[in-house]
């Protein structure tokens, strides 16, 4: 398929080939679903904790006799209802992580990819380069593309200066083609590519899964999906 290619003026410079299997696979919301949910477990630390009434300090000794004081019989100062007791069915620390297959992940990544070129959120331009790494320089490409809110810049090629000029844009998020992953697709509006990280993304996922073989042309089983 073809994609139009535009310069950081935004005038069009005509249209470039794409790798269909890339830029125009069908649609898996589900999938989409499924790897993001893996994503943002896998995003959490797991750390939280509190104290149960057996690691709370203190609370050996019984606080009265079992009867005849009028009051209710009582074993610990550390008991969940006692203030500065132990929690009750409190969080512990654990993991979160959900393990994803690697071509599960690369068919959400195709999928959400696609899903913007069809949406009209891709943008692609020649490249990234500015006079002067500033803020404000890269605030201007944004408007002169017509692009504002969330965005999501894969500027491959460009000037590593450039990645420190646009963090301090507000909802502008700027990563290497390598990095691309479906949670970042999801939560930016718009899209904007070099035409250098259009090709590599192309190397990375442009190509469809083939099991290797062996000898006699039988799949090999055994083998680490990739």
């Amino acid at each position: 398929m073809k994609i139009r290619l535009l310069d950081t003026e935004g005038k069009s410079l005509g249209h470039v080939d794409v790798v269909d299997h890339l830029f125009n696979a069908p649609s898996n919301n589900a999938l989409v679903h499924q790897v993001v949910v893996a994503q943002q477990a896998n995003a959490r630390q797991g750390t939280v904790g509190t104290k149960n009434r057996a690691a709370v300090a203190g609370g050996g000794r019984k606080p009265w006799r079992q009867k005849g004081t009028g009051r209710a019989r009582q074993g610990s100062i550390r008991s969940p209802q006692w203030k500065g007791g132990g929690v009750v069915f409190g969080p512990t620390p654990r993991s979160y992580r959900q393990n994803t297959p690697k071509r599960m992940k690369n068919t959400a990544l195709r999928s959400s990819i696609s899903s913007k070129v069809r949406d009209g959120d891709l943008i692609v331009i020649d490249k990234l380069i500015v006079e002067e790494a500033k803020t404000k320089n890269i605030a201007n490409i944004l408007k002169s593309l017509k692009v504002h809110g969330s965005t999501l810049l894969v500027a491959d090629g460009s000037d590593p200066a450039i990645f420190k000029a646009a963090r301090n844009l507000d909802g502008v998020k700027l990563i290497p083609s390598f990095k691309l992953n479906s949670l970042d697709l999801l939560l930016k509006h718009k899209v904007i590519m070099t035409l250098e990280a259009v090709r590599n993304a192309e190397k990375i996922w442009g190509t469809p899964f083939e099991r290797k073989k062996d000898s006699l042309g039988e799949p090999i089983i055994d083998e680490d999906i990739n």
